[in-house]
């Protein structure tokens, strides 16, 4: 049988839908408005192998509406304003609701192409569904991202995972005619990497690559398998994401060769420069910081240059950045600092801002105290005096402990000598 196991048990309904119970779970946003029998024009985001198109053609069938695709990949305009003509035209227009036009990869449409969609979201001709694996507030226009929920897809997990397997080896029509053992499945929720299309992808090559119907999948097994059939590289999905982090963590870790090596295996690969520059631009902040402010400019500078040279020059610029970076003093201070500050807003709620430092615009805000008794730093020696700006509840409380490094050193140093000892270092 040619068609792949994947799409051999692709789900039909949300009931035998795995994983994203955030989305299509009782108290799910997207179940929600199926219950309330509307569908708005959604974004669907997250890696490959999430169910992003699984998910629309479910969304489709439960709501009775016609259901139209196309793959930003190898449409253009034409191919999108055919398919709302026909939409247009459809005898379903209100009996059903408007059609869905489903389109894969929409980050991979040009602006033309998604401005050749507003007219049609705008005036309910269809219910625009897009998947992509890449950030929607880069990668769609503000107009059409403004029409649009966009819904984030997470990685199975391994309980998420094991039940696609079960499923697979169950209820295929293929494989439930063998003998399969599952003595070890470790390796194989290793190598899927939360991706349910290349889980169920191994898991067939592995089956297929023993004789007999009665099959014993151990870990040793997947990994001789896994080592002859991985692709060098897969900018749509298999390694995309695990090279990716390799050429972060080679950054992150200090080491220039190996980051130049990772970036050269993504630019050969074809990967889009501004996935690899995105991401150099927030690991400038994430692991480098106030340990090397720079770096945060010269990797816009990098992202802002290559968004206009394009490839194969941009590959010198990347190299250029990765070196920089890779060489860089490292930091996560202020990543850290917004993860805590973030807990701490999720704990303890809305705290009241503190009077003496709220804006009095009118006479009443006045009369209130709102502003009362602020002490404006400019007016103090040192254009520094101190002051409680934290609420009561949570004051004193440190986010930001400066990294051990020699710009950040500075910081904590003259930090200490505003503060005394109210700054817990």
């Amino acid at each position: 049988m040619n068609t792949p196991l994947a799409e051999r048990i692709r789900p039909k309904n949300l009931e035998d839908y795995i994983s994203q119970q955030h989305l299509i779970g009782t108290e799910g946003s997207i179940k929600k408005q199926l219950d309330a029998g509307i569908l708005s024009s959604i974004i669907l985001w997250g890696p490959p192998g999430t169910g992003k198109t699984t998910l629309a053609n479910i969304l489709a069938k439960e709501t009775g509406r016609p259901f139209y695709t196309l793959s930003a990949i190898d449409s253009g305009v034409a191919a999108v304003r055919e398919v709302i003509e026909r939409a247009k035209k459809s005898d379903n227009l209100f009996s059903h609701g408007n059609p869905i036009l489903f389109i894969d990869e929409i980050h991979r449409f040009s602006k033309a192409q998604q401005d050749s969609l507003l007219g049609a979201v705008e005036k309910g001709w269809i219910t625009l569904i897009g998947a992509t694996t890449e950030n929607p507030s880069f990668e769609v226009i503000p107009a059409l991202l403004s029409r649009c929920q966009v819904y984030t897809l997470n990685s199975f997990n391994k309980d998420d995972l094991l039940a696609l397997i079960e499923r697979a080896i169950t209820t295929d029509e293929v494989l439930s005619k063998k003998k399969i053992e599952l003595k070890e499945t470790d390796s194989l929720l290793m190598l899927s990497g939360g991706d349910a299309r290349k889980l169920l992808n191994l898991l067939e090559v592995v089956i297929q690559s023993q004789k007999g119907d009665k099959i014993t999948i151990t870990n040793k097994l997947v990994q001789s398998i896994a080592q002859t059939t991985t692709a060098r590289y897969d900018k749509l999905g298999e390694q995309h994401y695990d090279i990716a982090s390799a050429l972060i963590k080679s950054i992150r870790g200090s080491d220039p060769n190996a980051a130049v090596y990772w970036l050269a295996r993504m630019i050969e690969g074809g990967e889009d420069v501004k996935f690899i520059a995105r991401r150099l631009l927030i690991l400038a902040s994430e692991d480098i910081g106030n340990a090397n402010p720079t770096a945060l400019l010269v990797a816009n500078n990098c992202f802002q240059a290559v968004n206009v040279i394009g490839y194969p020059e941009s590959r010198i610029i990347l190299s250029q950045c990765v070196i920089y970076l890779a060489s860089s003093a490292k930091s996560n201070a202020s990543y850290e600092a917004i993860n805590k500050a973030q807990s701490l807003v999720k704990q303890t709620g809305n705290l009241s801002v503190p009077l003496s430092i709220r804006n009095a615009p009118t006479k009443l805000m006045k009369e209130l105290g709102y502003g009362e008794n602020y002490a404006y730093a400019h007016n103090y020696e040192g254009n520094f005096t101190p002051h409680e700006f934290m609420p009561d509840e949570i004051k004193g409380t440190t986010f930001y402990k400066p990294g051990n490094n020699p710009r950040e050193n500075k910081l904590k140093a003259y930090l200490k000598s505003l503060w005394k000892d109210k700054y817990n270092f």
